[in-house]
């Protein structure tokens, strides 16, 4: 049993011959207390006086015959467990092989079928499973490195045959070497993927917010009046500063592009798409512009319909008075009338100054191609046509007044 060549031929088998061995060398075990009783209580013989039932001599090589046989037992037996250990290690070295040959080609193949994914939320999910394979991926080439160093202290010991020893490393570490190669190009593809994808979508984020900001700026909603407009024109000032501020994420947008690998950004509908937000960009930034002067010009109509309101009262009042007023006979009345005329004068002052913006605002309006030119027009005549009247009636009583005046000092005189 002790001098059997059979070292096993796999795992189990040596684990069996270990587990056997392990038995006989508790026999040998037993067997050695029982020789030891037994040689210690023949030597007794040799050491008798007088009668001497069989020859000393004989006794003590019988004995050191037995130790010799039983040392030599145990020599055997450790021998053989040497034997039997290393033969444990080289097959445990071949199956833990042959356990990450599996894993390698397990993962080949699942690197084999994947994708890069149709869209961001794919490739994220895709990315991070990735990621966790990587750590796999990570432990794995740890236990490989313990294992090739069990390949190398076998080799070391030169008890068994280095040429399968050597062609298994070999083996393994080539298919090693190229399933990193194989991971890292994917891990490639899905970051290009990964860039592709947020790309596009930026973009049409980017789309979406220009589509609504077209809708806004290109609304047809310019007030009411005078406060709703300019109300308008505060929001359309903030609109107006934030396209601005996206003018550089369009520009960017090139740049990012040239930045994507080339079976992405020598797509024929990235590259449109890109154009495409430009042109948007460049419609939405010209219509903004456009909505400004439109809303000033709306602001400029309705305060100049508030001008002329406020100028029409301040007419009907004194035309109501013109005409109502009759010129008094008596000098005292007529210097009061006089007094008021005065007054009159500098107010007439103050609304001729506003009735001159209004003209020149609806002179402005009017050269701008305002669509509301021919109602700010007809505004405008009507207003200057009553001023006018004011200005007749008031030259008119002027007129009588110095009459009367002159009536009156020439009555005085006599």
């Amino acid at each position: 049993l002790l001098v059997s060549k059979d070292l096993g031929k796999h795992l189990l088998e040596v684990e069996d011959l270990l587990q056997k061995h392990g038995l006989l060398e508790a026999d040998i075990s037993a067997q050695t207390e029982r020789v030891q009783a037994l040689n210690a209580a023949a030597l007794k013989f040799s050491e008798l006086e007088g009668y001497q039932p069989c020859d000393p001599q004989i006794i003590c090589n019988r004995v050191s015959h037995v130790q010799t046989c039983l040392e030599e037992l145990e020599e055997l037996a450790a021998k053989r467990r040497k034997e039997l250990e290393d033969s444990r290690q080289l097959w445990t070295f071949f199956q833990e092989m042959e356990e990450a040959e599996a894993w390698i080609r397990e993962k080949e193949k699942i690197l084999a079928a994947k994708t890069c994914g149709r869209d961001l939320s794919s490739v994220m999910t895709l990315t991070n499973k990735h990621k966790t394979m990587l750590g796999e991926l990570g432990n794995r080439r740890a236990l490989l490195h313990q294992t090739m160093k069990k390949g190398e202290k076998i080799l070391a010991k030169k008890s068994f045959s280095s040429v399968g020893i050597q062609e298994k490393m070999r083996e393994v570490c080539l298919r090693w070497k190229k399933l990193e190669e194989v991971t890292g190009l994917h891990q490639q593809r899905l970051e290009d993927a990964l860039n592709f994808f947020q790309f596009s979508t930026e973009t049409d984020d980017l789309v979406a917010w220009l589509q609504d900001m077209y809708r806004i700026v290109s609304s047809d909603d310019f007030g009411h009046d005078d406060y709703s407009t300019q109300a308008l024109l505060r929001k359309h000032r903030t609109v107006v500063e934030e396209v601005e501020k996206h003018r550089a994420s369009v520009l960017s947008l090139r740049k990012q592009l040239a930045l994507l690998a080339p079976d992405h950004r020598q797509g024929v509908d990235v590259q449109i798409r890109v154009v495409e937000v430009e042109q948007l960009y460049g419609e939405v930034a010209e219509v903004a512009v456009l909505r400004t002067q439109w809303l000033q010009d709306a602001l400029a109509v309705y305060k100049m319909f508030s001008e002329v309101h406020a100028c029409e009262v301040w007419v009907d009042e004194k035309e109501q008075w013109l005409e109502k007023m009759e010129v008094p006979e008596e000098l005292d009345e007529v210097e009061v009338v006089q007094h008021r005329f005065e007054s009159l004068d500098q107010e007439m002052n103050s609304v001729m100054g506003r009735i001159l913006d209004v003209n020149q605002v609806v002179q402005q309006l009017v050269d701008g191609g305002h669509p509301s030119s021919d109602e700010v027009r007809s505004c405008q005549d009507h207003l200057n046509s009553r001023w006018n009247r004011v200005v007749e009636l008031v030259e008119n009583k002027k007129g009588q007044l110095s009459s009367v005046l002159k009536i009156q000092n020439f009555l005085l005189e006599c």
